[in-house]
């Protein structure tokens, strides 16, 4: 099968969707697809390299979100490019310009258009005009459109499904959570990151990794540090990861007097992750706006224990304290931390372990978009057999 996908977000940008994009390219080549990446230009990406089946189009940063890009031409090049290619269908994998331009390309060509609904809009009202102008209702309203006419609609939680549910979206939605690479997180070598770090091999570490972000309320994380302390009082947290609130960040941290116990590493290669959590005692996360957390089910396929914010999703992947715990408060996150630093080893499952990560692998999740693939093939094909034809 000839995939094109269809995304504003591709390495070298770091976030989950672009994570979840090479881990699907991967799987789906994996299986014998061709699959072809459209997406926008990057200044960390001249011109003139070659990227195997990657096609760039022109593209500028995006308001209040200057990290990432929208295309601002190439809907007809995009068509004629997937029109050589014969693409046998479009998986779109955002709601702003190379979706519609996605949109546009399945539409010319006939074929299906599936897409991935990765983000909770409503957490990132306040990046435009402090939320001031866009309202949950405008969120509504532009997904409402967007999926309009889609053949069908990949929500990567339950959480997801029910807002997509509510919203009034009529395309088949099908929950098919991100996989990860099991083979990747295998016994790694990670005495040597330790030492890169400053660590002792025996000191407790806590692994915050993620875009830092406002919504992903790390501020919380390092609140809680000076009870932690005070339980476990060799304990480091390891910040990993860049982005617009790390300068607040790392005053809260000079405030707080926690720089002996609180050390941030910037950007990492994403080849390079899974060592850090496998480096890790504990991953910590007080993000309550997550869509999906591939962080967790990263996390977890190292086998490193969770604490999270409770919500539905974390609530069933966190099914079991030998996986991981949710929390509702500062108080029950730092009992939680404190346990699993203290008393982690005595919590294992190895059975549920394994049944949680053969859901979650990346294998998993490949096969189970192919399966819809397939039956969105069968689905739009009917749906245009029962058209009927006035145009003689």
């Amino acid at each position: 099968m000839n995939i094109g996908i269809f995304t504003d977000t591709y390495f070298p940008q770091v976030s989950g969707v672009a994570t979840s994009i090479k881990t699907l390219r991967d799987q789906l080549e994996k299986q014998g697809n061709q699959v072809y990446i459209f997406t926008t230009t990057d200044p960390h990406v001249e011109r003139n390299v070659y990227e195997r089946n990657v096609f760039r189009f022109s593209s500028i940063p995006f308001v209040s979100f200057t990290d990432r890009r929208i295309a601002v031409r190439g809907l007809f090049q995009a068509y004629q490019i997937a029109k050589e290619l014969n693409l046998d269908i479009v998986h779109t994998q955002t709601e702003f310009s190379m979706g519609w331009i996605g949109k546009f390309v399945a539409r010319n060509l006939e074929i299906p258009c599936l897409h991935t609904y990765h983000t909770m809009y409503e957490d990132y009202l306040h990046y435009v005009a402090n939320g001031k102008i866009l309202k949950p209702v405008h969120v509504k309203q532009g997904t409402l459109a967007f999926c309009y006419h889609l053949t069908g609609v990949v929500a990567p939680s339950d959480r997801v499904l029910t807002t997509l549910t509510d919203y009034g979206v009529k395309a088949p939605i099908r929950v098919i959570p991100t996989g990860v690479n099991l083979h990747q997180y295998e016994q790694p070598d990670t005495a040597n990151l330790r030492r890169q770090l400053g660590f002792a091999p025996d000191t407790p570490v806590i692994l915050s990794l993620s875009r830092l972000a406002y919504e992903k309320n790390i501020t919380a994380s390092i609140a809680a540090m000076p009870r932690i302390l005070a339980a476990v009082p060799n304990a480091q947290l390891l910040i990993v990861g860049d982005g617009p609130a790390r300068e607040d960040l790392e005053q809260q941290v000079k405030d707080a007097d926690l720089t002996d116990h609180v050390s941030f590493t910037g950007e990492v290669n994403n080849d390079d992750v899974f060592r850090y959590y496998h480096m890790a005692n504990v991953f910590l996360s007080s993000s309550d706006s997550e869509s999906q957390g591939l962080t967790y089910i990263e996390a977890m396929a190292a086998g490193t224990k969770i604490v999270v914010m409770t919500s539905p999703y974390t609530d069933e992947l966190l099914s079991s304290r030998a996986l991981g715990a949710t929390v509702k408060n500062s108080d029950e996150l730092v009992a939680n931390v404190v346990d699993y630093l203290l008393h982690g080893d005595e919590h294992q499952d190895a059975k549920l372990l394994a049944r949680k990560l053969s859901e979650i692998s990346a294998d998993t999740f490949g096969q189970n978009i192919m399966a819809f693939y397939r039956d969105a093939q069968v689905s739009y094909e009917q749906a245009h057999e029962d058209t009927p034809d006035f145009s003689d």
